[in-house]
């Protein structure tokens, strides 16, 4: 199963464990970093590794925080049987390079910062890396941005992260939170577009938001029947010219798309 959502969960608040390993999210990520208070650092990290000493259905992750307090992290919690990776707050080559000297668990690159926009292509190669995510409250704060309700300001540097990521042959790269906890019609309009552009999975700061996501990085009945039956007429031609009902010519970029729907489905309901 490939998740199509991520929870977050703040790590200092483990009696919220149980609830998001049942929301539905195909991946919880246990949030030492932003969501955890200074104070409260050292009880977060130890909530997380006792979470992290049991099994668990699905994928769990950590974000882990930077510097010396992450390099802790990452050496807390690398070894333990239920750590599917981590995500990287801000990653750079280099804070990339210091997690690899640690340990080899697979890690996700968080695309936060100026620096790490223009490190994509060696950050999406790097050894361990499995996906990049935007990181977007960071991202704008550190460019100076205030996104628009369209969010118009975002798209070229989200565009960027899904060219790096297909250049690496990395899987499609998994999109923002939305903050607005209760809008969940416009996180459904924002996460189809996020589908529409190339990502195959989102972040979630609230279990409410989950279903919502899921059901918008599926692909649609309609949409994997249109697949099949694309696939079944240029089964028919036997590597000839097709076209479909509307006479439009079935080529192998068409294909390709129609793969990537009904290996989409699958990924995410594998049953």
């Amino acid at each position: 199963m490939v998740p199509a959502s991520y929870l977050y969960v703040p790590g200092d608040r483990p009696e919220r464990f149980a609830k998001a390993l049942s929301s539905g999210a195909g991946g919880v990520i246990l949030d030492l970093e932003d969501a955890v208070a200074l104070a409260a650092k050292a009880d977060a990290r130890a909530a997380v590794v006792d979470q992290l000493m049991k099994p668990a259905a699905i994928e769990l992750w950590v974000r882990v925080n930077s510097g010396d307090l992450g390099r802790a992290d990452v050496e807390a919690v690398a070894d333990l049987p239920g750590l599917t990776g981590v995500f990287v707050p801000k990653a750079t080559v280099a804070s990339l390079e210091d997690l690899r000297a640690i340990t080899d668990v697979p890690c996700c690159a968080l695309v936060e910062s100026a620096v790490t926009l223009l490190e994509l292509p060696k950050l999406a190669a790097a050894d361990g890396v499995v996906a990049l995510a935007m990181g977007e409250v960071d991202l704008a704060a550190d460019l100076g941005l205030e996104p628009s309700p369209n969010e118009h300001e975002m798209w070229p540097l989200r565009m960027q992260v899904v060219v790096a990521s297909v250049a690496a042959g990395r899987r499609a790269p998994i999109g923002p939170v939305h903050t607005s906890i209760h809008d969940l019609d416009e996180l459904r309009h924002s996460t189809l577009a996020l589908r529409r552009a190339g990502f195959e999975a989102r972040q979630a700061i609230h279990p409410t938001q989950v279903s919502v996501i899921n059901e918008a990085m599926t692909p649609t009945e309609e949409e994997v029947e249109r697949a099949e039956e694309l696939l079944r007429l240029a089964d028919a031609a036997d590597g000839g010219v097709c076209v479909d009902e509307h006479g439009r010519m079935i080529d192998e970029a068409v294909l390709r798309s129609a793969r990537r729907s009904l290996d989409r489905r699958r990924a995410i309901e594998p049953n």
